[in-house]
Formats: structure tokens, C-alpha cells, sequence
């Protein structure tokens, strides 16, 4: 996975990924903090690169983000 090298990559799952689109979480050790990180790249001249990255920084944040969530998916078109 293209991750920065400043980051130790403990553990990752790929979401999905095309010719053109590659999703996946992430579990980093960034500067001896742990993290889950949600990254989007971008494949543009034969290169993945990154588009988009969240951030999920404690249990807490993450109960606010999947709280919220929640709440929509009923509204989801199955």
C-alpha cells in the first residue's frame, strides 16, 4: 500500500480497488501513536497517489464517526 514511509503500517484491509480507484483502512503507528486511517488514492501515470485520508484518532472520535453513520444508512438504497 502506498503509505508514507514516516508511517509503520501495522495492520491494513483493502475496501476495494479498480484500475483507477483503491480504497482501504489502515492500522499506522504514526510517531508512537496508533491510528486507523481511511485512505483513497488515485492511480495517475501508472502511480497510486494519495487523494484523500481520515483520521481516527481515539475510541471516542470513532463512536462519534460510526454514531453518525448510522443515522444515514437507513436512508441507503439497497
Amino acid at each position: 500500500m502506498p503509505i508514507s514511509e514516516k508511517l509503520k503500517v501495522i495492520d491494513a484491509i483493502t475496501l476495494y480497488k479498480t484500475e483507477k480507484w483503491w480504497a482501504a483502512v489502515a492500522l499506522v503507528d504514526s510517531f508512537g501513536r496508533r491510528q486507523i486511517a481511511l485512505y483513497l488514492w488515485l492511480k495517475k501515470n501508472g502511480k497510486w497517489k494519495r487523494n484523500q485520508k481520515y483520521v481516527i484518532h481515539s475510541k471516542g472520535e470513532w463512536s462519534q464517526v460510526k454514531e453518525a453513520v448510522e443515522r444515514f444508512t437507513p436512508q441507503l438504497v439497497m
